[in-house]
């Protein structure tokens, strides 16, 4: 029986961004340098596939500090932790690594030096992520408050409306933070906002690249965790710039294929924390049922690379 004809329109760029790829080869160089098991305060980056193949390697994975025994060493997440996260390791005399994204680390520093200068701080971002619980963390309580959306703004309780600045989660929807900040602005005209955008370069051309096929395609897969924010939004980007059917999937097996009988075309996309052999396993799926062509679509490219701390490293 002859196939269906379908485009695939590949987005580009994809997948794995810088900060994720050195978390992960944090885990593996530390379970290298020190054997198994390695214990890593949840999960490294958010995906499951990721998580369980390291988990295969030796890494163990916890939610909480306590969980973990003073003898063996300790990995913090790419998303960041509190402050009290770190100084519990250091009292228990444990050997600790921080894999915390370098970008979500800048946003840290600037949460920081505002509080320094005497402003209470204003965060952009969703309740309960890792990513916002590490930033919030890094200041005394009450001296970060939270807003989600441009309602959340009309309604936050600020000490000196002459004294306020704000950060924002890395991972968030470009358009929709832009609205948030709008709203800040407009209530609080004195706010001081980031040197430089705290929405991560590769959460941005990610983004830009779901806009640029969206409209050309009858339905959108992001391959990516039900728990990761930046794949969330990508969904979101989807749906909001004209494609009508855009949905997340950790992997192929996933895939609602009776929602999409009947389409031509079709947009894939990953989230940051999803590897490319997750993309591929996607596709071959297609090219299974359909008569596929892949054209892809590429908006930026990218060449970062961060350096994984210096206690991993081999010398010279």
């Amino acid at each position: 029986m002859t196939k269906p004809q379908l485009t695939i329109y590949l987005a580009a760029p994809r997948g794995f961004c810088a900060g994720v790829d050195r978390a992960i080869k944090i885990v593996e160089m530390a379970i290298e340098k020190w054997g198994a098991p390695v214990y890593v305060r949840h999960e490294i980056v958010h995906n499951k596939f990721v998580v369980d193949s390291l988990r295969d390697k030796g890494a163990v994975f916890v939610e909480e500090l306590d969980e973990c025994p003073d003898d063996r060493p300790v990995i913090f997440s790419a998303h960041g932790v509190p402050k009290s996260v770190p100084a519990a390791a250091a009292k228990r005399e444990m050997i600790y690594v921080d894999a915390t994204c370098p970008l979500v680390s800048k946003v840290h520093i600037e949460a920081e030096r505002h509080y320094d200068n005497g402003l209470q701080m204003i965060m952009i971002g969703h309740a309960g992520h890792p990513e916002t619980l590490g930033t919030m963390g890094q200041l005394p309580d009450g001296e970060v408050l939270l807003v989600e959306t441009v309602e959340d703004v009309a309604q936050v309780d600020v000490r000196d409306p002459s004294k306020l600045a704000f950060v924002t989660q890395t991972t968030l929807s470009v358009d929709d933070t832009t609205d948030i900040v709008a709203a800040l602005r407009e209530r609080f005209p004195a706010i001081v906002g980031p040197h430089k955008e705290d929405i991560c370069y590769a959460t941005t051309n990610r983004q830009e690249a779901v806009k640029a096929i969206a409209p050309d395609c009858d339905a959108l897969l992001v391959v990516g965790a039900p728990n990761s924010s930046n794949s969330k939004r990508l969904v979101e980007v989807a749906a909001k710039n004209g494609c009508n059917y855009a949905q997340l999937v950790q992997r192929a097996t996933d895939i609602d294929w009776r929602a999409l009988e009947g389409i031509s075309s079709l947009g894939i996309t990953a989230g940051a924390s999803a590897p490319e052999v997750l993309v591929n396993e996607v596709i071959d799926a297609f090219r299974d049922r359909f008569d596929a062509t892949v054209e892809l679509v590429e908006t930026a490219q990218e060449n970062v690379e961060f350096k994984v701390p210096r206690v991993l490293r081999v010398p010279a």
